[in-house]
Order: structure tokens, then C-alpha cells, then sequence
């Protein structure tokens, strides 16, 4: 790192100084899409990873605290081995080099989904959520989220010239997407459950990433994370498959009953997606413009195609996907990505 970098500097008098460590070599493990970034240290025969998260922009409390529930639930998470929230430093266990998204294939996906979907049966049945102390995925968070869209894809990005009736379309499909995500029963709620924050493991779990925003919300949420994934896709037939397979799950543990029948409930995964990848694509037009980390856009097509692919499905967003195909889609850069 350049002797410039004084978050580097800082960062490193504190392994050294405040905790006394040796360190034999240090190098960058990944950035995401906050102003966390990570580095991978190695301190006498072991390998560990420290989060840099500048207290300013940042704040590792809830990682601290989410990561014991998500622990005491059985799921696999980074040991924190030492923290200073002051300085915004954790240094952590370390879960490996290869991603879900680095070793899924035709062959491996079904085996390591599986192992997915049990951690996160693993989440919403061993934690209580009136117990847990999260925030809850409320209407006011649904909609900022939804607003990104408009905002950062549609005229920050796209540039386009949004007229009243367009705003309107936009208006009315939020609403019902607002609603169906209101309509679900509530449980803990990962919120980024996908390949790229899912580790390789020996055993029969996945090492769990990124859980520091976790809410109380949707129960489909997390599900349609892992099963439309915004960095790798899977044919609809098999994620119908998947769907069902987890639903059965829930019914045997009881989280929901018989009467959310498997036609509510694709509704729900359906609607649900159709909220978070419009989230998401305002966040990586944000990424690109505010942030300058432009890599994220080859990932746009792909989010905007599971929006237009599952609203033709429901006939009451039929204003909107014609806003989709006719002016969204053709000014979009790229093509939709396999």
C-alpha cells in the first residue's frame, strides 16, 4: 500500500502496536460495494482477515453483534478474533479464497444451493426474531431503496427524461411491490444472501459474508438473493424447482402453514426479486457515478432482464414493462450477460 494511505497506516500500527502482532505478509482480499474493504494477514502459521471500515462512513457494532446470533443459529461466520470500533478495525477469522460464485457450475450448484438453503432454513428458524434487536425491513426502507432506480439508473445514469405518466407507472408498481413485500410473514433477513458472500467450506455449510445490514423483513427476501443472483443465472425451471424444494422446508418446520399456499408464495419470491433487483440497479448505477467503481455495470443487464422476464408473468405490471422494453432496456449498455 502507499505510504499515503493513512487509513494503511493507522490499520497497521494497530496490528502491530495495539495488539502486538507479527505480521509475515499482508495483502488486499476484496473491496465491496461500501467503503469497507478487507486484507488478508498472515500471522505466524495462520492466515486472517482484517476489515478496514472507516468510522465515518462505517460503523462494525451491528457486524459484531449480528455475527454472534448468526453464530448461536448455526450458521458458519468469521470469528472475531479482536475489534476497535473507535478505529473501525475487526480482524477476523478467515473463511477461504473461493466464493459460491467462483465454484458454481451445471454439476456443483444443486450440491452447494442445498447446503445454502439449509443455513438459511438454519436463519429463519433458530433465531427469534423479538429477541434479536434488528431494525425491521419497513415500508419507509422499501421505498428508499426502490427510489435508487429512478434516481441513480434511470436519469443519473441512462439520462432519461422521465415524464409525469412515467413517474406514475413507477409509482403504482412500487406500490404493489411494497405491499406483497408487507404481506409476507417476517423473519430474519440476511439481505445480500448470495454467491459472492457465500464461501467454500469443508463442511456442510457455507461460510456466511456481509451479514452487517441484516433486518427483520420478507421471508422470500434472502431466497430470491441466492436464486437470482445478480452475478450468475440459473434456468427458470430450475429456480421454480429450488423454489418449491424450500417452501416444502418451511411447511416441515412450520415457519409457514397451508394456507400461504405455493402460488402465494412464488408470488411473494417473484415480486420480491422484482424490488431488490430494481434496488440493485440503482446501487450499481450509484457505484459507477458516485463511488467511481464502474465494474458493477456489467452485472446491470442481467438485473434488469429478471425484472422484465418475471413482470410479464402478472399482468398488473403491464404499464411498466412497456416503460421497460420500450425506453429502459434499448438505452441500457450492454446485453444481458449468461
Amino acid at each position: 500500500m502507499p505510504p499515503s494511505d493513512d487509513r494503511y497506516q493507522l490499520m497497521m500500527q494497530w496490528l502491530e502496536t495495539d495488539l502486538g502482532l507479527a505480521i509475515k505478509s499482508i495483502q488486499p482480499a476484496s473491496s465491496d460495494a461500501s467503503f469497507r474493504r478487507y486484507f488478508r494477514v498472515e500471522i505466524g502459521h495462520q492466515s486472517h482477515i482484517v476489515m478496514d471500515a472507516p468510522p465515518l462512513q462505517e460503523d462494525v457494532r451491528p457486524f459484531i453483534r449480528i455475527q454472534r446470533l448468526l453464530a448461536e443459529a448455526g450458521l458458519k461466520t468469521p470469528m472475531i478474533e479482536a475489534n476497535d470500533p473507535e478505529k473501525g478495525f475487526l480482524l477476523l477469522g478467515d473463511l477461504g479464497h473461493i466464493s459460491f460464485l467462483d465454484a458454481l457450475n451445471e454439476d456443483s450448484v444443486d450440491r452447494h444451493y442445498g447446503s445454502a438453503m439449509r443455513s438459511l432454513l438454519a436463519l429463519q428458524t433458530n433465531l427469534s426474531i423479538a429477541e434479536s434487536g434488528l431494525p425491521c425491513y419497513d415500508e419507509a426502507l422499501l421505498r428508499r431503496e426502490l427510489d435508487l432506480f429512478p434516481k441513480w439508473c434511470l436519469e443519473a445514469f441512462l439520462g432519461l427524461d422521465m415524464a409525469l405518466e412515467d413517474h406514475a407507472i413507477l409509482s403504482r408498481t412500487f406500490d404493489i411491490l411494497v405491499q406483497s413485500a408487507l404481506d409476507q410473514p417476517r423473519v430474519v433477513v440476511h439481505r445480500d444472501f448470495h454467491s459472492r458472500n457465500l464461501m467454500m467450506s469443508l463442511e456442510d455449510r457455507p461460510g456466511v459474508l456481509d451479514f452487517q445490514d441484516a433486518v427483520i423483513g420478507p421471508i422470500t427476501y434472502d431466497l430470491v438473493s441466492l436464486l437470482r443472483d445478480c452475478y450468475i443465472e440459473w434456468p427458470p425451471q430450475r429456480v421454480d424447482d429450488w423454489v418449491k424444494d424450500y417452501y416444502a422446508s418451511l411447511l416441515k418446520h412450520q415457519v409457514i402453514t397451508r394456507e400461504t399456499d405455493i402460488a402465494l408464495f412464488k408470488r411473494w419470491f417473484d415480486l420480491m426479486g422484482m424490488q431488490r433487483h430494481l434496488k440493485a440497479a440503482g446501487i450499481f448505477c450509484r457505484l459507477n457515478i458516485r463511488d467511481h467503481k464502474p465494474a458493477y455495470l456489467k452485472d446491470l443487464p442481467r438485473t434488469l432482464g429478471y425484472v422484465t422476464t418475471v413482470g410479464q408473468h402478472y399482468p398488473e405490471f403491464s404499464d411498466f414493462i412497456h416503460l421497460m422494453t420500450d425506453r429502459i432496456l434499448p438505452a441500457t449498455p450492454g446485453k444481458r450477460p449468461s
